[in-house]
């Protein structure tokens, strides 16, 4: 079994951690004025991390969506629909909170699977 590989950030936790044939994905946000930037931002920050595991969104099974405001929740829906194919979404939970940065309006972690 291949042991634990990492990848950092500067703050304390790992954009991911691979285990086995699992890749637990840390926070992961977008920048920007707006909920669609913040979105796109932070999808392309998950396909950039799941690419340096030799991932891609496809291996998702599983996502906790962040929001801010409920509101935005038919716009995440649009979001995700324009990213993932109709039968390839990840299980998903999505909830609202606040967050400590005033101007995020979603943050997203989940895993991935590897296996063969």
């Amino acid at each position: 079994m291949p042991g634990i590989t990492r990848l950092p950030t500067s703050h304390s936790y790992s954009a991911a951690v691979a285990a086995g044939d699992f890749v637990f994905l840390g926070l992961h946000r977008g920048f920007g004025e707006d909920f669609d930037t913040q979105l796109a931002g932070t999808i392309d920050h998950l396909t950039r991390t799941l690419a340096e595991c030799r991932l891609v969104l496809g291996d998702l099974v599983k996502v906790h969506v962040y929001l801010k405001r409920i509101g935005d929740l038919p716009r995440m829906e649009q979001g995700f629909a324009g990213h993932f194919p109709d039968e390839a979404y990840p299980a998903r939970m999505t909830t609202t909170t606040e967050f400590i940065d005033a101007d995020c309006l979603l943050m997203i972690d989940g895993v991935a699977y590897r296996g063969s």
